[in-house]
């Protein structure tokens, strides 16, 4: 974007100027269809689907500028869990994947406020691609966080449960240099492809090792099978988290989303495994997804550190998956 042209819209759509705006299920009819027509994450499904995700025990916030009264320009949902959520059919229930009896549906107008400590942020949508560049979505989170803390004093716990779109390719990627030998650094080290040799039944070098694994992951039946899910999860959980904390580009997060709410200051906190067994979830990151923390009195320093110097604010139970 020309570097004059994105000073001024910044100060078009400065926070100044957006007002936060709560969609409910009464809000208009005509906003509702576009929160649900923009949801890029979790598309959707139908109207059922859609009051779930504005009614209790649920959050979905926007920002409205006054020149566009009826536009969302960002959209944040938010998951009012006890605990951090470690698996989005928990948040957005998936007909063939979730046991309906585990949420409360939105029939239910009261919340108890006893049954909840943490917000998850499950989905942050840009609705507006001529503002790619605007961090909007930075002043969203934190707008929301404030109104939260507002109305739910008690709330002591902040994360995003995001996905990881492009881990799946960047694997691929990586094991199809290794098959061709354009890339001498082994993607697994020895116990990891002995380990690896055992799961899959097959006795040979490790490109053909390899290319079995890609073979499977390319199938998405490869999760139903417990055997193979059980043998392969340390291996996929150890190359997320190297994907994840290891690989840069430009000295920054590789991964689009973390490079986001890193340099919002969050933190690097779990991975987790088949959180979004889902068609989607399994081709973009082979079903994994990442928490991303808000540790509200550390998120300046994280900010600073990142940006400045390169430093992501890392969990153990991250780093221990690479020992």
């Amino acid at each position: 974007m020309n570097y004059n042209l994105k000073e001024l819209l910044s100060l078009w759509f400065g926070v100044g100027f957006l007002s936060l705006e709560r969609i409910t299920w009464k809000s208009p009819c005509d906003l509702l269809e576009k929160v649900a027509g923009y949801e890029g994450v979790h598309p959707v499904r139908n109207v059922s689907d859609l009051r779930l995700r504005v009614g209790a025990y649920r959050r979905c916030y926007t920002f409205i500028h006054p020149s566009m009264p009826r536009e969302p320009v960002v959209i944040l949902h938010v998951a009012l869990t006890d605990g951090i959520a470690s698996n989005i059919q928990v948040i957005v229930p998936h007909p063939t994947l979730s046991n309906q009896s585990d949420f409360k549906l939105t029939q239910h107008s009261e919340e108890d406020t006893s049954t909840f400590n943490s917000a998850v942020f499950y989905s942050i949508t840009s609705t507006q691609p001529g503002l790619k560049g605007i961090d909007l979505g930075n002043y969203l989170i934190k707008s929301v966080v404030k109104q939260l803390q507002s109305e739910f004093p008690h709330l002591t716990q902040f994360s995003s449960l995001s996905p990881i779109p492009g881990f799946r390719d960047w694997l691929f990627t990586e094991i199809n240099q290794q098959m061709g030998g354009t890339k001498q650094e082994p993607l697994l080290n020895d116990n990891q492809m002995q380990r690896l040799s055992a799961v899959l039944q097959c006795q040979a070098e490790k490109k053909i090792i390899l290319a079995k694994l890609k073979k499977l992951l390319q199938d998405g039946n490869w999760c139903k099978n417990t055997d193979v899910t059980s043998g392969i999860k340390d291996i996929l959980m150890y190359l997320c988290a190297r994907y994840l904390y290891l690989e840069k580009h430009r000295n920054y997060a590789l991964n689009p989303v973390a490079n986001f709410h890193l340099r919002n200051g969050a933190s690097l906190w779990r991975i987790n495994w088949l959180a979004n067994s889902t068609a989607r979830g399994l081709s973009e990151s082979c079903g994994l997804m990442v928490n991303y923390r808000y540790y509200l009195d550390k998120t300046l320093t994280n900010s600073q550190q990142y940006n400045a110097e390169h430093i992501i604010d890392v969990s153990p139970q991250v780093t221990d998956l690479l020992n």
